[in-house]
């Protein structure tokens, strides 16, 4: 069943949206990780949760770039009309998982194939799933 344009618009609307909290969230964390230089001083507990914590800034930085990533792939398929459509079998992708996933490139079908590794290559990436943000 393709897409109305009704849906195709509240999907854009609400990768737009998710976009831009993204971008921010990564300016933000790239902001809090120029601000955070470690002391000459430091203990070497104070030196382990600051390593700590660059990690887990880089995590998140990670995550968001990957999800964006994903995000505005999904925003060109809806600029080419491919938008809702599986892009290994080219099924259509069932309307509970594009609400759920808006970014998401594979029908659930395929992407249980891909984690299984039934499928070559990742398309839909194993950011098919939300991240925390």
């Amino acid at each position: 069943m393709a897409l109305t344009q009704q849906a195709r618009n509240q999907y854009e609307t609400s990768l737009r949206q998710r976009q831009q909290e993204l971008e921010q969230g990564l300016t933000h964390t790239v902001k809090q990780a120029l601000a955070s230089a470690p002391e000459e001083t430091q203990d070497i507990g104070d030196q382990a949760v600051f390593s700590y914590q660059k990690e887990m800034l880089f995590t998140q930085g990670s995550r968001h770039h990957a999800q964006l990533s994903q995000v505005r792939k999904a925003l060109q398929r809806i600029a080419d009309g491919s938008f809702g459509l599986c892009l290994h079998c080219s099924s259509p992708i069932g309307s509970k998982r594009l609400q759920a996933l808006p970014w998401t490139s594979s029908c659930i079908d395929c992407q249980e194939r891909l984690e299984k590794g039934e499928r070559e290559g990742n398309i839909g990436g194993i950011y098919d799933t939300p991240a925390d943000a």
